[in-house]
């Protein structure tokens, strides 16, 4: 039995496809997804990288809860240190006043950028991430400013709607029992983490205090996943992200490959050696094979929910691998 589906959209660009074109395709997907009953849809942040085009979670976030009716929205994550954290309080309760009860803030630390696109943004240090949260929640809580602090006048706009639920995403457990201390929702990258999620989801319920906006603990396992007719077919679709993934190692940052071009490609053996450390990061295969995966996964960890990235090159197989996935 699997636990509720989410979406987390990187808003994949395919080799031969423009990057306005995939931003635009999003939508096309979280239609499909408040569909078929997925519970939120959540756009990642990355920067400088030909590959993926959710360089502003916050205009997409808009842009596909406009296309929608009932499904959250959110962010999985804003990667704070790009950030000044007033902006991201106002750009959030700006999208609470307009889409009241489905925005979603998920927040991390990591720059989701390389060195180069980072200093472009004037990033602060991940190490201060802990501080741009405190600031964040203070802006829209003036008090928790010291009398003297030359913020405590001001004032994320609009100041009457609440600042949306936030999540801490996490991928190595460092965060969570942060997380679980401040009331927060937590979401494990096992999508790209080699580390297992069970043990922060541990330390994150182990700390976990009820506040405003969490009742109790919540907790969100990402996986990436490609789901097809038959398992070879499958196979082939997920061979793209294999050879995109090498080539990310590398510094080389290109649109995705096609299953063509990938299954073409000469690995050699210390390239096919490395390769599998992604491939068991994936979920591949049928309908009755990635749901009974996926099961195992949430068993293990006894995560509330799964949030499903599939990249994949085609589109369409995009949006059935999916579609396939509820109705197995």
């Amino acid at each position: 039995m699997l636990p509720p589906l989410s979406v987390l959209d990187l808003a994949p660009v395919p080799g031969g496809t423009p990057p306005s074109v995939a931003v635009r395709r999003s939508v096309d997907l979280a239609r499909l997804a408040e569909r078929l009953g997925y519970v939120r849809y959540w756009f990642a942040e990355h920067h400088g990288m030909p590959s993926v085009a959710s360089s502003a979670p916050e205009i997409l976030i808009a842009h596909a809860a406009g296309a929608t009716a009932r499904i959250r929205v959110g962010s999985g994550g804003i990667m704070l240190p790009n950030h000044a954290p007033l902006r991201i309080a106002e750009a959030f309760r700006t999208l609470a006043a307009l889409y009241p009860d489905r925005v979603d803030l998920g927040i991390g630390r990591a720059p989701g950028a390389d060195p180069n696109a980072s200093r472009a943004m004037r990033a602060f240090d991940g190490e201060d991430f802990p501080h741009l949260v405190a600031e964040l929640l203070a802006f829209t809580t003036p008090e928790r400013f010291a009398d003297d602090h030359p913020f405590r006048a001001v004032r994320a706009m609009p100041d009457d709607v609440p600042l949306p639920p936030i999540w801490i995403l996490g991928s190595s457990g460092a965060s969570a029992a942060y997380a679980g201390k401040a009331g927060m929702g937590y979401s494990y990258a096992s999508h790209f983490s080699p580390s297992p999620a069970a043990p922060a989801f541990r330390a994150y319920r182990e700390h976990f205090a009820p506040s405003a906006q969490f009742a109790k603990p919540h907790t969100i396992l990402g996986a990436a996943v490609v789901c097809a007719e038959t398992t070879a077919r499958a196979r082939e679709l997920a061979a793209t992200m294999q050879l995109a993934w090498l080539r990310i190692r590398r510094g080389q940052f290109a649109p995705l490959p096609s299953p063509e071009e990938a299954l073409a490609y000469p690995y050699t053996p210390a390239e096919r050696e490395a390769v599998r450390g992604y491939e068991a990061l994936t979920v591949v295969g049928n309908v009755q094979e990635v749901r009974a995966r996926l099961a195992a996964m949430a068993a293990d960890c006894g995560a509330d929910e799964l949030m499903i990235v599939t990249n994949v090159f085609d589109h369409a197989a995009r949006l059935r691998s999916y579609e396939l996935l509820v109705q197995g």
